[in-house]
């Protein structure tokens, strides 16, 4: 029998005040919404906020955006079933990819005046390429809106002891109705404020989950007795041919993970680059990740933790015989852990995380949707505000959507797992194309449709039919990951070699902007006064964010 519902086995013991607070919440998000509706008077407004935005609102919206399930419960999740490997999501899985997204890809980005990822591939290859990613994207929004959504029910269900599929339908019309009134202005001011309204919910967990094993030293010393050395350090075991809790080893996460899962989702998720696109000026576009990338480095302490402390407390976490999934780790300790009160808050700040999580997905996925999909192939050249009547039509449709695939993502005992399952096939053959025909002139027209279809088709054959047939043995469904998200990288660099040296390239004039070495008028712009701060510019900024990640191995790294 698989493993129940937390809800099932556990209500979370809140009272008035936990409700109350819950309550002053919603109305304020629901307020901002209404306030940015002032703001949204043409689909620029509506899809990239008019490109107004200081870069200090679009970093803390960048990171928010991405401190949903994936972070929260799937991050927790993580830990409980692989131990302290949860790190290398961080330090080696984002930090090198933010800093990369910030200095290399978002002058081409911004200066080429795109509304979306796809319109990009559009620019840079042709109609073929541009339709497949918008169309693979859109679904990918969805599926990952899906994860979010089914996160919050999971809190809704055991706060309020409501059925799934209600704790889903509820949760889903509250984010549509926040994103549909205020577009993404709303959600961006939303995603800030959640920023903080999370960081208030993780820390008292994860102070008072350490209290009760008996600190980082007791914490420590109970998995090893539990679990093995390995499982309390990051690089442990991970000899090639050697054994460790994540079925991974060094050569599969620093590649599969390191760079191909890692590039491939910071760089061209438009959920995350939108919030960039939507910057003021060129270098706040910049600044935005790198300014993400300093909370990023420490958030993992606040998920990776309650994991850790949920596998000591629940051994057999994950199992049937202990009532609870990996992905129950962090609602479990709120209810063993936290006061009334404090309860209220870390309940708020749940809600928050997957509000933003899922707010991001949506409001990117009616971008795609309604410039991509419908106004470059079915109505074309319509006025402005048919557009923007047709982006608020599609948020409600895509949520919708949202809510089935919400009870997709309920299958999986663990969510980070299918999560970079989704990366490994959507965003890494994305990357692939994007990186070749960023950097090598000679990338044909064509070639960018033939990449994109290899590398999606390679990582799905490898998973589905190598890794669940059995015909190769891999330990792990994350280490399968990493094996598809190479496979997939491979097979879509190959292919586009392939294909561009028999067909024609795209003119050199034609490239002005969108290849390494050229230049457009938007790359070039004057850089606002008071941006030749120091602690204002890109390179600065990003040295010292890899720099501060690598100290941050020393002390996990035996």
């Amino acid at each position: 029998m698989p493993p129940t519902h937390l809800a099932a086995e556990l209500r979370l013991p809140a009272n008035w005040l936990d409700y109350s607070l819950l309550a002053i919440y919603f109305l304020f998000v629901l307020g901002v919404g209404f306030l940015a509706r002032k703001s949204v008077k043409t689909s620029l407004d509506f899809f990239l906020s008019g490109r107004s935005l200081p870069a200090w609102v679009t970093g803390l919206a960048f990171i928010s955006a991405n401190l949903g399930a994936t972070e929260v419960l799937g991050m927790a999740a993580n830990s409980a079933q692989y131990g302290v490997y949860t790190v290398h999501w961080y330090w080696i899985g984002a930090i090198p990819a933010m800093v990369f997204l910030g200095l290399v890809m978002m002058p081409f980005y911004y200066g080429s005046k795109v509304r979306s990822v796809p319109e990009f591939l559009l620019l840079r290859f042709d109609r073929s390429a541009h339709l497949l990613s918008s169309v693979l994207f859109a679904f990918a929004a969805i599926l990952i809106a899906g994860v979010n959504l089914y996160s919050l029910a999971i809190v809704v269900e055991a706060l309020l002891g409501w059925p799934e599929w209600v704790a889903i339908v509820v949760a889903g019309f509250f984010v549509l109705a926040y994103i549909t009134i205020g577009g993404l202005s709303s959600a961006i001011y939303n995603e800030v404020l959640q920023f903080f309204v999370i960081l208030a919910a993780l820390i008292p967990i994860t102070v008072l989950g350490l209290k009760r094993v008996g600190g980082w030293d007791g914490l420590t010393d109970s998995l090893t007795a539990q679990k093995g050395g390995d499982f309390v350090t990051a690089w442990g075991g991970t000899g090639i041919g050697s054994d460790n809790p994540l079925g991974a080893n060094w050569l599969t996460i620093v590649l599969g993970l390191g760079f191909v899962l890692s590039f491939g989702y910071w760089t061209t998720n438009f959920a995350e680059v939108q919030r960039a696109l939507s910057a003021k000026n060129l270098s706040a576009a910049q600044r935005t990740p790198l300014i993400a990338a300093f909370p990023k480095i420490f958030i993992v302490f606040l998920v990776m933790i309650p994991g850790l402390v949920a596998a000591v407390l629940v051994p057999k976490i994950g199992q049937a015989s202990s009532g609870l999934e990996y992905n129950d780790a962090i609602p479990y300790l709120m209810g063993q852990l936290l006061p009334n009160g404090v309860l209220g808050i870390a309940i708020t700040g749940l809600v928050a995380a997957f509000m933003a999580g899922m707010a991001a997905n949506v409001s990117s996925f009616n971008t795609v949707f309604t410039t991509d999909i419908w106004a470059k192939y079915v109505k074309r050249n319509q006025e402005d505000a048919y557009y923007l009547r047709f982006g608020r039509l599609i948020t409600v449709l895509g949520v919708l959507a949202s809510m089935g695939t919400a009870f997709l993502a309920s299958t999986f005992s663990n969510i980070m797992a299918y999560l970079q399952t989704l990366f490994s096939f959507f965003n890494v053959p994305m990357f692939v194309v994007f990186i070749i025909g960023m950097f090598w002139k000679r990338a044909s027209m064509v070639s960018g449709f033939w990449g994109l279809l290899a590398g999606t088709v390679s990582a799905m054959v490898n998973y589905f039919v190598i890794y669940k047939q059995g015909i190769i043995d891999i330990p792990s469904d994350q280490g399968a990951n990493f094996v598809s998200a190479i496979v997939g990288f491979v097979a879509g660099a190959v292919v586009m070699v392939a294909v561009s040296l028999f067909t024609k390239p795209k003119p050199i004039e034609e490239l002005q902007g969108l290849v390494y070495g050229t230049k457009s008028p938007g790359m070039t712009e004057p850089a606002a006064e008071g941006d030749d701060a120091w602690y204002r510019k890109p390179a600065l900024l990003g040295w010292g964010a890899i720099i501060l990640a690598a100290a941050c191995y020393i002390p996990f790294s035996f």
